[in-house]
């Protein structure tokens, strides 16, 4: 034990303000190891020690270590990654335990106003980091149990969840006061509104599917793109990635004047810049609309209602909702993900602090030309939701518009924690550009 560390184990809700402020009162030592998880902890030999010399040596007002987990038995490294500044996700692993300063907390505590059941933890932490250091020691100090054991791509959808609607509306109060804060909150009330008699297209709208060894769903995902009834003239155009099995034979058998397919010069593309080379084109419609190679639209009607959602809500980007089903068609857990936490007056701020806007994503190309793709096959869509939802309205759609496929080649089904933490550091990443581009706006 160190003489200078208290040891809080939860015994009711430690995410809640009342819980956190008789933490602060009760504890008299420098600094508070708090367990966020109520799973069972077993600290190295010298952990204590080590986590409070980085403390006392850095300053930091926080201390979070890399860890190992027991599953199934089986003892695995779990590493952990870096906080950057726009990490403001509330789902941000710091582990079972870390280490906080007692005097922060306290302070914290006292001056608080809003009372949180859910978020305390969570604004505590959004406050160290306005105030400080937090300090990611990748040291291996502890084993603890692993108590979710579902797999990466069913724990992702936590947060649209409707039974978790209460504890998400505190996050978005929580997030929503830190940017404030900080200078970087969106004001809708400036957003401007795009001109859709710009530019000089082909047709009205284009279907841009990217591809890349897809023999087995690529021929479904077109067909569902040409089946669309739309009052306007519309494309799909293809971008095939170089595949080395039969999608291009696939495509090539597909006869139909409105297909347009395109196979890059160059061979370091990923699916952003497969995107961009379709928006680039000069087969690329007014607006450009989402379709992945192994996903379906859910009726001949989507088309027509994302075009019609542009010029009624004056938007820059439409986002729809979707539902998750197997090649069957048949409803997975959580089925549909509208993403009704999406609200007019706050959506643009609260997208940096969740993990994704939802589909079919479509953007209104003049604008999309302006900003084009990161390229990556990751995180791309993502990143230019953000940098529409600065300037532009973002419109919503609630209703099934997508059929999104789950099955085992798909990227994001069950992730390595090498492959999940690689992901969320480039999200962390792209929203750590997007907190620093809206300060500077603000600031402009």
């Amino acid at each position: 034990m160190c003489k200078d560390i208290t040891i809080v184990q939860p015994q009711s809700n430690v995410r809640s303000t009342v819980s956190l402020r008789e933490i602060a009162s009760g504890v008299k030592t420098k600094y508070t190891l708090l367990y966020q998880k109520a799973a069972s902890c077993d600290m190295s030999a010298d952990a204590l020690a080590r986590m409070k010399r980085v403390a006392d040596d850095t300053g930091a007002l926080m201390v979070y270590a890399d860890h190992y987990v027991v599953k199934d038995g089986i003892r695995e490294a779990h590493p952990l990654i870096d906080l950057q500044e726009g990490a403001l996700r509330d789902d941000f692993d710091f582990g079972t335990v870390t280490l906080v300063r007692t005097d922060v907390l306290r302070e914290y505590t006292e001056s608080q106003t809003r009372e949180y059941e859910y978020a305390a933890l969570y604004a505590f932490r959004l406050y160290m980091q306005r105030k400080g250091l937090i300090f990611h020691l990748n040291e291996y100090l502890y084993t603890s149990e692993m108590l979710d054991m579902r797999k990466s791509g069913e724990k992702q959808f936590d947060y649209v969840n409707p039974r978790n609607r209460e504890v998400q509306i505190e996050m978005e109060q929580a997030v929503t006061e830190h940017l404030t804060i900080i200078g970087a909150l969106v004001d809708n009330k400036k957003y401007k509104e795009p001109q859709f008699t710009l530019g000089d297209f082909p047709v009205e709208a284009s279907v841009i599917i990217p591809v890349f060894n897809r023999e087995k769903t690529i021929a479904d995902a077109v067909r569902s793109a040409l089946s669309q009834e739309a009052s306007f003239e519309y494309n799909v155009i293809v971008v095939d990635n170089h595949s080395t099995d039969n999608t291009g034979k696939i495509l090539r058998e597909i006869s139909d004047p409105r297909l347009v397919v395109i196979v890059p010069e160059r061979t370091d593309l990923g699916i952003g810049g497969c995107w961009n080379e379709a928006v680039y084109s000069k087969s690329c419609g007014r607006f450009a609309v989402q379709l992945d190679s192994d996903d379906l639209y859910s009726g001949t009607d989507t088309l027509q209602r994302i075009v019609d959602c542009f010029h009624e809500q004056r938007t820059g980007m439409v986002i729809g909702s979707y539902r998750m089903c197997d090649f069957d068609l048949q409803t997975l857990p959580p089925g549909i993900i509208d993403h009704r936490e999406w609200t007019d007056d706050n959506g643009a701020n609260n997208a940096l602090r969740i993990n994704g806007l939802g589909a079919p994503r479509a953007f209104f190309t003049p604008l999309l030309r302006e900003v084009g793709f990161p390229n990556t096959s990751y995180g791309e869509d993502y990143a230019l939701g953000l940098w529409f939802s600065r300037t532009y309205r973002i419109g919503r759609i609630y209703d099934e518009l997508y059929l999104c496929r789950r099955w085992g080649g798909n990227s994001d089904a069950d992730l390595s924690i090498d492959k999940l933490n690689k992901n969320n550091s480039y999200k962390d990443k792209l929203r750590t550009i997007e907190l620093l581009a809206r300060k500077k706006m603000n600031n402009q």
